[in-house]
């Protein structure tokens, strides 16, 4: 057995920083939570500042690791786009490294599962024997041209298959965004996925996208263009472009919108409307890396949204770490308490991604590993900029 404690601990079952506690956990496994005084504090093990259970990263694109620095930040999504398609091929055994080296520093820093985004099968071999559970969501699009669909189909059914062998983690196919998915794709995706799975998906990035879908203007007339792609067969449907996903979607899934940059309230209220089983994903840092603009949170806030949180790639951040992106979203949005930001990144990720009976809380029989943060609730400005976060216990 071994006993943890800090200046606080934060509870996700209550949404509270608790204090004269400890945590008893016999090797990765949580025994109890328990009042200080009830154990011998000798055999305590304690820390400054906050224990939290493992960070839960809701999206990410591990196999882009190799591209850290390459794409300058600030060009907007569009640029950004055009940029990853030209630049990612690298040398395989780079890629790979990168992957492995990534894999590493989650972990170390507190992250203890992922919602990866998979275009290829790099991660492949990584996933297989990480420290860090994985949800693999193998991403398919067709650019909205249902002439591509039977071709998007075979490439990544071998992709889904390659991420069966070997691996102990669970996976779905996923759409990648309503401006490069056609109704025949969404059909697929509908028809070929297990009940009661997670479905990520890239939603409402920028402004352009909505626009696609409300006249049909914008930026993405000219992305489409300059790759040779024709949208003869598109239709406006005068509404923002989630209500198009929604449309085509099976409400019985269990959702993880990414970004959201743009959503509106009333968006958000309609896809609240649709299913009862939506969770939201930030990726605060990678918003300010492409377009320098975060989400709205009040609007999610004000319509209960269940939030959770996501780094990106390092191909649009400059590093894979939960806790920088609490920071970010804490440093220009005070007003969300810590607390809310701590449940967003542990027991709401892990709901979403299904680990919840294993990960995202300190009760009993669960293994969800313990974080260490150096900053108090309490901690001034400074402090809570200069602060980090280090797993001590591994699940």
């Amino acid at each position: 057995m071994e006993k943890f404690s800090a200046d606080y601990i934060y509870d996700p079952i209550s949404n509270q920083f608790l204090q004269d506690q400890v945590i008893v956990a016999n090797g990765p496994t949580i025994e109890a939570l328990i009042p200080i005084k009830e154990t011998d504090s000798s055999e305590v093990k304690h820390y400054n500042g906050i224990l939290s259970p493992g960070f839960i990263n809701t999206h990410c694109h591990l196999e882009l690791s190799h591209m850290k620095g390459i794409i300058p930040s600030g060009t907007g999504l569009l640029s950004f786009l055009n940029k990853v398609v030209t630049l990612r091929s690298f040398p395989e055994e780079e890629i790979l490294n990168a992957i492995s080296n990534f894999d590493l520093k989650m972990h170390d820093s507190g992250i203890v599962a992922v919602g990866d985004i998979s275009n290829t099968t790099h991660t492949v071999k990584v996933k297989s024997s990480s420290k860090i559970k994985y949800f693999t969501f193998i991403e398919m699009f067709d650019f909205l041209n249902e002439s591509m669909t039977e071709n998007t189909i075979l490439q990544y059914a071998s992709v889904f298959e390659a991420h069966s062998a070997g691996t102990k983690n669970n996976k779905s196919f996923v759409p990648h965004a309503p401006y490069t998915v056609s109704k025949k794709l969404f059909e697929f995706i509908g028809q070929n996925n297990p009940d009661r799975t997670t479905i990520s998906m890239h939603n409402q990035e920028v402004q352009d996208e909505n626009d696609l879908f409300l006249s049909g203007d914008g930026g993405f007339k000219d992305f489409f263009k300059n790759l040779h792609i024709p949208l003869s067969n598109f239709e406006t449907t005068g509404k923002n472009s989630i209500h198009y996903a929604i449309e085509n979607l099976d409400p019985s899934q269990v959702y993880l919108f990414v970004h959201n940059t743009v959503s509106t309230k009333e968006d958000i209220d309609a896809a609240h409307f649709w299913s009862n089983k939506i969770y939201w994903a930030t990726c605060a840092n990678a918003n300010l890396y492409i377009e320098n603009k975060l989400p709205n949170y009040k609007n999610f806030i004000d319509s209960n949204a269940k939030m959770t949180i996501g780094t990106d790639s390092l191909s649009s951040n400059w590093q894979l770490s939960i806790w920088e992106e609490i920071k970010t979203i804490k440093k220009y949005n005070d007003f969300i308490p810590l607390e809310s930001l701590l449940n967003w990144a542990t027991i709401n990720g892990a709901k979403a991604l299904g680990f919840d009976n294993q990960l995202g809380s300190f009760e009993k029989g669960k293994t969800p590993g313990i974080v260490h943060i150096n900053c108090t609730p309490k901690s001034d400005y400074q402090e809570f900029i200069k602060s980090d976060s280090k797993l001590i216990l591994s699940n």
